[in-house]
C-alpha cells in the first residue's frame, strides 16, 4: 500500500477531502446532504453501534430524532474523530478532523464514504464506486493555518457561486461558528482551537470573500 505523504497521526489535524468521479454530482438535495450528516456524525464513534440502516430504523430515532436518540447512546470519549469543520458541495466534501485513536480518521472515511456510496446506489438503482480512489488529506500544523483552513471550507459555496453568503450554504458548519445558539445539536467540536468571538469570525471570513473568488479564477485560467 502506497504511504501517504501526511501520515495520520493520533493527535494531529487534518484537513481531508474527496470528490466523485468525474465531477458527478452527488448530493441532488436536502435528503442526500443530511443522510451525509448522519453518517459524519455516526461514525465519527467507534461505539459498537448497529448498522447505520438499522440504527435509522430503531423506534428512538423515530420517536425523538437522529441526533437525539445517537447523543443518549454514545459516550463523547469513545470518538474515532473530532470533527473540526466541514462543508459539503455537490461533488465533493470538505472536512477538518483530528485523530483521536489509532487509525480512526482512515476508518471513520471508509465507514462514511462506503455508507453514502451504498445509500446513494440504492436510490438511484446504480452500481460501482462513487468516489475517486482513497481520500486525500493534508496535515494542519499551526491553530493559525486551521483558522485560515476553517474559512477556506467556510467560503466554498461562496467561491463556486452557488450562493452569495457563506450563512446562505446550509450544510457547512458555518452557523456552528457564528451562530452558536441557533445549532441544537452541532456536530464540531473547535473551541479549544480558537479564541475569536463568533462577530469576528464572520468579519474574518466574509472580508476574504472577493478575494478568494478571484483565486478561484486564476486557477482556472492556469488550468485550463
Amino acid at each position: 500500500m502506497q504511504s501517504r505523504k501526511y501520515p495520520l497521526a493520533t493527535g494531529d489535524i487534518h484537513h481531508v477531502m474527496n470528490k466523485s468521479i468525474a465531477g458527478f454530482k452527488i448530493f441532488h438535495g436536502k435528503e442526500d446532504y443530511e443522510r451525509m450528516l448522519h453518517l459524519i456524525r455516526y461514525f465519527s464513534y467507534r461505539t459498537l453501534l448497529p448498522k447505520f440502516s438499522q440504527f435509522l430504523e430503531q423506534r428512538g430515532v423515530i420517536n425523538v430524532g437522529f441526533e437525539k436518540f445517537l447523543d443518549e447512546l454514545v459516550d463523547e470519549e469513545d470518538r474515532r474523530v473530532q470533527i473540526v469543520a466541514y462543508c459539503l458541495m455537490p461533488t465533493h466534501v470538505h472536512l477538518v478532523v483530528k485523530q483521536l485513536r489509532q487509525d480512526g480518521v482512515s476508518k471513520f472515511m471508509s465507514d462514511t464514504l462506503n455508507g453514502y456510496t451504498r445509500y446513494f446506489n440504492t436510490k438511484r438503482k446504480r452500481v460501482g464506486p462513487l468516489w475517486v480512489g482513497k481520500f486525500k488529506n493534508v496535515a494542519v500544523q499551526t491553530d493559525e493555518q486551521l483558522l485560515h483552513l476553517t474559512r477556506y471550507i467556510h467560503l466554498n459555496p461562496s467561491t463556486a457561486k452557488l450562493v452569495n453568503k457563506p450563512e446562505d450554504w446550509a450544510y457547512s458548519s458555518y452557523a456552528e461558528y457564528v451562530a452558536v445558539e441557533s445549532v441544537v445539536y452541532p456536530l464540531c467540536d473547535y473551541q479549544d482551537f480558537f479564541d475569536i468571538s463568533p462577530e469576528k469570525y464572520a468579519k474574518f471570513v466574509k472580508d476574504n470573500i472577493e478575494n478568494q473568488q478571484d483565486l478561484a479564477r486564476i486557477k482556472k485560467i492556469t488550468l485550463e
